[in-house]
């Protein structure tokens, strides 16, 4: 439908056909992605091949040296006198097998059943006999399994140097020396050099954590199935079964876990599309006030502001908790005009709303401070061109400040709203997830709790840390998706170079 039928219709009507429209693209774009399918299988089957192409071809053509490099790692580099990087990768196949022998091989084969045998007291002798832990075969299982495939890949990139250097040395070309690969390391992969150690540590503190934290998901390791002196194992898919449908686990309420799932989850949704909102509009709303040519002390305004980010939000939140509580300033201050037992943090409605306005009084000063920046590099020629054709102050901020801000700051609304949802500072900070709920709740669930600060209480209170792991992927599932979507719409990166 183009621009002019649009018009035609009244505003009610124009509405609904955007949300038709909306729907309408959704569903043409779910279809392209099936009718391109079998392309980007085929796609992907290509790039496999060509992965798989060297060995064969190392094999099939390779000489001695090339081949025997599939035993041995870097002995291509080191027939040909590449010292460097021929005694890195046997060193590292060395390192390898030392490590699977003596370590990783014991964990890895238990991987499959995360153990057999419980610790016990020998009711002969008293001792205590040590037994499998769960724990620990399922973490050096995963890294044990991360160390396969990084070794996987060193054995491919062996093959194919030494069938390089075979190549190379066949033409009479110049190899490169231990020596050059040394400045090369200072020069043309200066960056690899700086983001080697880096990226071991993501590696090391980040990626291998998050598996391990994945893996627990498939697990049954809760409170009653604390290592070393029990064990835990895998139960499939049998948690997100039962946080999303109920059923799956055997004893215990499991309705309770999904009706609590799905309580807490519209409660976040509906906390990060307000948080976020609230904050851009009014933050906005203050920006443009402050912009105002006719408002004086323009920079005292924005230091008043930049002060207020300046405080630590901990201490901010803590301190409003304490005023808000029923012996608080802010509660006393009530009584005194007439208005008793106001229950800022005990009451569920006005529980949340507190939270909302908190979180307003926290976020405004950041957006007022985007705000102003893009505010002052609109081009005057567009007010001015506006003025011209008659338009009054709300049309020109509805047609040209609201899109252009909009336009700049949509990446930045959607990492808020993402950033809302795990917002665990101002909610645990403020109520602690509180109130209880009554009934037909899961036990450690609040009303103002959101699915991140629920995951921190599953952790800490019950340690169940099985359900809390699955709440942690279908969180990172809810805003991946949100996120993609949202991006995929918005103008700032359909036309990225300029602004319509």
């Amino acid at each position: 439908m183009n621009d002019l039928l649009l018009l035609s219709h009244s505003k009610f009507a124009r509405f609904w056909i955007k949300i038709g429209i909306a729907f309408k693209n959704g569903f043409l774009a779910v279809k392209r992605f099936f009718i391109n399918l079998p392309n980007l299988i085929v796609a992907a089957l290509k790039k496999i091949g060509s992965f798989l192409a060297t060995p064969y071809y190392a094999m099939r053509y390779g000489d001695w040296k090339t081949r025997l490099s599939f035993l041995i790692f870097g002995f291509g580099n080191l027939a040909h006198k590449q010292w460097l990087r021929g005694f890195a990768l046997l060193l590292t196949e060395i390192a390898f097998i030392l490590y699977m022998t003596l370590f990783g091989a014991g964990y890895l084969g238990d991987f499959g059943t995360l153990g057999t045998t419980e610790t016990y007291k020998d009711p002969n002798t008293g001792f205590t006999i040590i037994g499998d832990d769960s724990f620990n075969i399922l973490l050096y299982g995963t890294l044990s399994i991360i160390i396969i495939l990084f070794v996987v890949y060193l054995w491919f990139v062996s093959i194919k140097q030494a069938y390089e250097i075979q190549y190379m040395s066949q033409i009479n070309r110049h190899l490169v020396s231990a020596s050059e690969d040394l400045r090369n390391l200072g020069n043309q992969y200066y960056h690899v050099t700086l983001l080697s150690v880096p990226s071991l540590l993501l590696l090391i503190f980040t990626i291998i954590p998050l598996i391990f934290m994945i893996f627990v998901a498939f697990t049954n390791f809760d409170n009653a199935h604390q290592p070393p002196n029990n064990l835990f194992t895998w139960v499939g898919l049998s948690n997100f079964q039962t946080m999303l449908f109920g059923g799956g686990l055997a004893g215990g309420n499991t309705e309770t876990f999904s009706y609590t799932f799905w309580t807490v989850l519209a409660w976040t949704l509906i906390w990060a599309v307000l948080a976020t909102v609230t904050n851009f509009v009014f933050g906005m709303i203050v920006a443009l006030l402050i912009n105002k040519k006719s408002i004086k002390l323009k920079k005292v305004w924005r230091t008043f502001l930049v002060t207020s980010i300046a405080v630590p939000q901990l201490v901010s939140l803590l301190l409003m908790s304490k005023m808000l509580s029923t012996t608080g300033v802010i509660t006393n201050m009530f009584a005194q005009i007439g208005i008793q037992n106001v229950r800022f943090l005990l009451d569920p409605m006005l529980c949340k709303v507190t939270i909302i306005i908190v979180n307003m009084w926290i976020g405004i000063p950041y957006t007022v401070l985007s705000c102003t920046g893009i505010l002052m590099n609109i081009p005057d020629d567009l007010y001015e061109a506006a003025r011209i054709d008659g338009a009054n102050p709300y049309r020109m901020y509805v047609n040209i400040t609201l899109p252009y801000v909009l336009f700049v700051m949509g990446p930045s609304l959607i990492s808020t709203f993402v950033g809302n949802i795990n917002n665990f500072n101002v909610i645990y900070l403020l109520t602690g997830g509180g109130p209880n709920y009554d009934t037909n709740m899961h036990s450690t669930a609040g009303q103002s709790d959101l699915l991140i600060t629920w995951l921190y209480k599953l952790t800490v209170n019950d340690q169940d840390y099985s359900m809390a792991s699955t709440i942690g992927i279908l969180v990172f599932i809810v805003c991946a998706v949100l996120s993609l979507i949202a991006y995929s719409r918005i103008g700032s990166t359909k036309n990225e170079e300029d602004f319509q």
